[in-house]
């Protein structure tokens, strides 16, 4: 296990008092050794006092609290939690949701196969499989695999699950090349982050597909009270065929002419 400053998960946190439990959050920093980096982002109701609580609770070092002045949205709490994990030094950061549907130890495992292995980008894939304990609802998984069917499309990328809130990266140039400016997409960021990561926009230099690694989860739990809601859903969508005519208008620009 490395030190506890070079690795920091961030977690991002909207209204979300009721949900925050000290027992999952002693979890996951026991079993990754990571800093947790609390960002409320502009919350209405006790999220900050209780993670205030919760910072204190679970010891010096062990968890920080960033507290933004207005509500910005999920991705802009996570870009400015990335920014600030890395410029404190962060080797490894990364982030998950603050229901914690993913368990401490396949946070855990996500972190091990990005230490163990040359990849940059890690991220956790709710894939149903034989043996494995993903509780999902019916309706979400066949709309999730909808979305991720589009997402792949305008991605360019053979990606199974772009949403899963669990993904760990690697302080390299193209992250913090891709983290510089706030997203346009508010919806579907993850899948702009991706775009950010692996396609030469603005003219920056990209990630090969082979430094991106999909590891399909053990166990997930689909939590009560998620904050999407149909009109959110169908603004992932266009967020994500946003992201797909920029990414082609991006590759049409750097193709060289056919002679």
């Amino acid at each position: 296990m490395g030190a506890v400053h070079d690795l920091t998960l961030v977690v991002p946190c909207f209204n979300e008092a009721r949900r925050l439990r000290r027992e999952a959050f002693a979890a996951l920093h026991a079993a990754t050794g990571a800093r947790l980096s609390f960002v409320d982002d502009g919350s209405t109701d006790d999220t900050a006092a209780r993670l205030a609580e919760l910072c204190a609770e679970l010891g010096p070092g062990a968890a920080t609290l960033l507290s933004l002045p207005r509500n910005v949205g999920k991705a802009e709490a996570i870009r400015a939690g990335l920014r600030a994990a890395l410029a404190e030094g962060a080797e490894v950061v990364g982030f998950v949701d603050a229901d914690m549907a993913t368990p401490a130890s396949e946070v855990a495992r996500l972190v091990s196969t990005l230490r163990s292995t040359g990849a940059h980008v890690v991220m956790g894939s709710r894939v149903r499989l034989l043996g494995s304990d993903i509780d999902r609802r019916p309706a979400r998984h066949y709309l999730g695999r909808v979305f991720a069917t589009l997402a792949s499309l305008s991605l360019g990328l053979p990606v199974y699950d772009t949403q899963c809130g669990a993904k760990v990266f690697r302080d390299v140039p193209a992250l913090r090349a891709a983290l510089e400016r706030p997203f346009d997409a508010r919806w579907a960021f993850d899948v702009e982050l991706l775009a950010r990561l692996v396609a030469p926009l603005d003219g920056r230099d990209a990630l090969s597909a082979k430094d991106v690694v999909e590891v399909p989860l053990r166990s997930w739990r689909d939590v009560a009270g998620s904050k999407l809601g149909r009109l959110d859903s169908a603004r992932a969508v266009a967020d994500v065929v946003r992201v797909g005519l920029r990414l082609r208008r991006a590759r049409g620009a750097t193709r060289p002419p056919q002679t």
